[in-house]
C-alpha cells in the first residue's frame, strides 16, 4: 500500500480554488470588489512566479473568514461550490484517483489553499484525507490567523511528514501530482513524481528530469 498526493488547484481541478473563492466573495459584494479584486489578482501573479509571500496572502485572503460567523460562512461556501467548484471538476482526474484507489494506494490531497475552502472539494472526489494551511478557529469563530505551517513549497514537505509520521506511513512507495513548480520541494521527495497540466517552470524541470508529463484537462 502506497500513498498516491495530489495538489488540488490547477491539478485536480481546472482553475485555483482559492483565488476562485476571492471571486465568489467580489460577485456577491461581500468584499470591497475594487481592493479586494486586484490584491487576488496580485496574489495570484505572485503564486504563478513563485514569488508569493504565504504570510502576507494569507493575512489578508483569510480577512473575510475572521469578519463573519461560522454559519454564514458556511452558507456562502455551499452556493461557491456549486457555482465555481462543480464546473471545473475534472473526470479524468476522478478516474486517476479510483485507479490508485483501486490499487490499494491512500490517496491524499495536499494543498496550500485554506481547510475551510478545500474540505467539501476533497468530500467531492471521495477523498478522506486532506492535507491542507490550517485557519485559526477559537470558540467557533475565525481568528484570521493560521495554526501551524502552511501546506506551502517546502510547508508541504513538512506538514506531510508530520502526517506520515502519525499514520504509521512513509515516502518509499509514493506518488504525487501537481502543476505548479512550487511543488518542486515535495516532488523531488516521493518516488514517482508526475507533472499534471504543468506550468512552465515545472515543464522544463520535469522534462530535464525524465519525468512524466500528463493532461487531466
Amino acid at each position: 500500500m502506497g500513498i498516491a498526493l495530489f495538489d488540488l488547484d490547477n491539478t485536480l481541478i481546472a482553475g485555483d480554488s482559492d483565488y476562485l473563492w476571492g471571486c465568489y466573495l467580489v460577485e456577491q459584494g461581500i468584499v470591497d470588489a475594487t481592493i479586494y479584486e486586484r490584491e487576488n489578482q496580485r496574489f495570484y501573479d505572485q503564486y504563478r512566479v513563485g514569488q508569493l509571500d504565504i504570510h502576507e496572502f494569507l493575512r489578508f485572503a483569510l480577512q473575510p473568514l475572521a469578519a463573519h460567523d461560522l454559519v454564514q460562512l458556511e452558507q456562502w461556501r455551499a452556493q461557491y461550490i456549486e457555482e465555481k467548484i462543480r464546473p471545473i471538476l475534472l473526470p479524468r482526474a476522478q478516474a486517476l484517483i479510483d485507479r490508485h484507489r483501486a490499487r490499494g494506494d491512500i490517496p491524499v490531497i495536499i494543498t496550500a489553499t485554506n481547510r475551510f475552502v478545500t474540505t467539501p472539494i476533497a468530500a467531492l472526489y471521495g477523498i478522506e484525507h486532506l492535507l491542507a494551511t490550517e485557519p485559526e478557529l477559537v470558540a467557533g469563530r475565525f481568528t484570521g490567523a493560521v495554526t501551524g505551517t502552511p501546506c506551502f513549497q517546502h510547508g508541504k514537505v513538512e506538514v506531510l511528514q508530520s502526517w506520515l509520521a502519525s499514520h504509521q506511513q512513509t515516502l518509499e512507495d509514493s506518488s504525487f501530482y501537481s502543476d505548479s513548480h512550487n511543488d518542486l520541494p515535495l516532488l523531488n521527495r516521493v518516488t514517482r513524481p508526475t507533472a499534471v497540466d504543468p506550468d512552465e517552470i515545472l515543464a522544463t524541470h520535469a522534462q530535464q528530469q525524465h519525468w512524466p508529463v500528463i493532461s487531466l484537462r
